[in-house]
């Protein structure tokens, strides 16, 4: 009896270890913005990516990886540098924004130029919400680069991946005036300066896979919402299921 006892609590607890190892982890996310590589995939600006387009908060690996694919075969086409992925023009200090579809332990974000670390923001073991950012100042890497963005999961092994190409110092800072001149006695008067225009928020009808920035207004279901934070839209996301994105007007 008391060896079908010992063999019984050794069948059980191997059965829990497996399923402790077995088991997932509890969260997805990815950079939304600027776009990362999985998010242009999902606006299909970029096509042909495969199963990436359908699951872009999925790139989830081991801690510690310097790739944007996080080694998943199937979602190679993101360490591809040679698939023309378009550089969003930015000035010197960038905000990413992640967009998680699920919440889980924090540890930290890290970013990475290459091999250098240029940012961390400790999570502090917390959930985060939705959506997180982060201002990064990116002032000595100017040029065309490659940021790889990590989220590093506190109570689990691994880590979620986004790679976010750059062009720095190539817009986000108005350009110089040039100037002034002094007319002459017989010049006539400088013409006023127009005053600058305003791109509207976007409006129309809630549309997923597009990007909003914070301020744009969309309706949905016949009701009226502002963007909270900005983000690129995913079917699960419509505003009345995300508050934290969308604010009814």
């Amino acid at each position: 009896m008391r060896r079908r006892l010992t063999l019984a609590l050794a069948t059980t607890g191997a059965m829990i270890s497996t399923l402790a190892v077995a088991t997932p982890a509890q969260a997805h996310g990815y950079v939304s913005s600027p776009p990362s590589r999985q998010a242009l995939c999902a606006q299909n600006r970029v096509p042909d990516c495969g199963q990436i387009r359908w699951e872009p908060q999925s790139v989830e690996g081991p801690k510690g990886l310097r790739t944007c694919h996080a080694n998943i075969s199937h979602f190679a086409v993101l360490n591809d540098d040679n698939r023309g992925w378009p550089a969003t023009s930015v000035g010197t200090t960038v905000i990413f924004t992640w967009v998680n579809t699920a919440m889980h332990a924090t540890r930290d974000w890290e970013y990475f130029i290459g091999n250098t670390r240029v940012a961390v923001f400790s999570g502090g073991g917390r959930q985060p919400g939705p959506t997180v950012s982060h201002s990064v100042n990116l002032s000595g890497y100017p040029g065309r680069q490659k940021v790889l963005a990590v989220w590093n999961i506190a109570d689990t092994a691994n880590a979620f991946y986004s790679c976010i190409d750059l062009q720095i110092g190539g817009g986000g800072n108005p350009p110089p005036s040039p100037s002034p001149t002094t007319p002459g006695p017989t010049s006539p008067p400088p013409s006023p300066t127009p005053a600058p225009t305003t791109t509207p928020p976007a409006g129309g009808t809630w549309t997923a896979g597009r990007a909003y920035a914070v301020g744009d207004q969309v309706t949905y279901g016949g009701r009226a919402y502002r963007c909270r934070q900005a983000h690129t839209a995913i079917a699960g996301w419509e505003p009345p299921n995300v508050p934290a994105l969308w604010s009814l007007l």
